[in-house]
């Protein structure tokens, strides 16, 4: 019996929990799907459900064969498709989400002028300056930056930032300037709870990192106020470079502590995507790996 049919038939069952469900959903009889699963187990040598009169449950061996086989079947299907030319133009819906300033800045000009070249594509930008999970809430594509947690999730690393402690000259004229970061308790602290949202900020190599607890003056949700604040000398904040990158050109703001920064975070972009995946998605990411990794604030 063929082997792509016996996998169907498993994973119907297993998600389904039932014989006779699994036999609707594929359009055979209960019979068939019976002798599916018999041959699928015979041939593997083990016990893949566990049948009663009121239940059907996976085993153990049962769970990752499942998981296997429904990786195989998408893979086959998207590798079809490919070949079939249904990817060939982009079109449909795509979702994109990066960091609230990074996403204006960096993402919307590439969104602009992809829109512009397949103008049967819509895109849902979210630009936030929070962490979205893309298989929750259903994104095709995001942008994070810093260390990225293990995943199933694919990432193209294009770039990266640094965090930089700046503050205005006229707040540094004022103040002083700190030597040390333990001296960041003698100043007014702005903390950006997207940059830095824990009060124990990190100073130095990840190997030993020194730790220094700030207790801020001012904490705001968005890195734009934050800056605002900044560059109108109310002290020190914590920004990534890439959005103070203006203000430093202009003198409006400075570093400060840069003999203590932490090594630079990473920019990647994440997706769910396979090679095999939808063009409307493989297309966009090609594009804003390209933008991105020409862009002399992020290398």
């Amino acid at each position: 019996m063929d082997q792509i049919h016996l996998m169907k038939v498993l994973v119907a069952v297993g998600e389904l929990e039932s014989f006779a469900g699994a036999a609707r959903r594929l359009d055979i009889s209960p019979a068939a799907v019976t002798r599916a699963v018999v041959t699928l187990e015979a041939s593997l040598g083990v016990k893949l459900l566990l049948r009663t009169t009121r239940s059907v449950r996976l085993t153990d061996a049962g769970s990752r064969y499942l998981e296997d086989s429904r990786n195989i079947l998408a893979a086959l299907h998207e590798a079809n498709a490919a070949a079939a030319g249904i990817n060939a133009a982009p079109k449909g819906n795509l979702s994109v989400t990066a960091p609230l300033l990074f996403g204006k800045v960096f993402v919307m000009p590439c969104i602009v002028d992809y829109l512009q070249a397949y103008p049967e594509v819509d895109v849902a930008a979210y630009f936030l300056d929070r962490v979205v999970n893309l298989v929750e809430e259903g994104m095709d594509v995001a942008v994070r930056i810093g260390p990225l947690p293990d995943s199933g999730l694919k990432a193209v690393r294009v770039g990266q930032v640094r965090r930089l402690l700046c503050a205005s000259p006229a707040y540094l004229a004022q103040h002083g300037l700190p030597q040390h970061p333990q001296a960041l308790s003698a100043h007014t602290v702005i903390a950006a709870s997207g940059v830095s949202p824990q009060l124990d900020w990190k100073f130095g190599p990840a190997q030993a990192p020194l730790q220094v607890r700030i207790k801020p003056r001012l904490t705001v949700t968005s890195n734009d106020a934050a800056i605002v604040a900044a560059s109108a000398g109310l002290g020190i904040a914590r920004l990534l470079s890439y959005q103070v990158a203006d203000e430093l050109a202009a003198g409006r703001l400075q570093v400060v502590l840069d003999a203590y920064e932490e090594a630079p975070w990473p920019i990647h972009v994440v997706h769910r995507e396979s090679k095999y995946g939808s063009a409307k998605v493989r297309v966009f990411i090609d594009r804003l790996v390209e933008h991105l990794r020409a862009h002399q604030y992020l290398n």
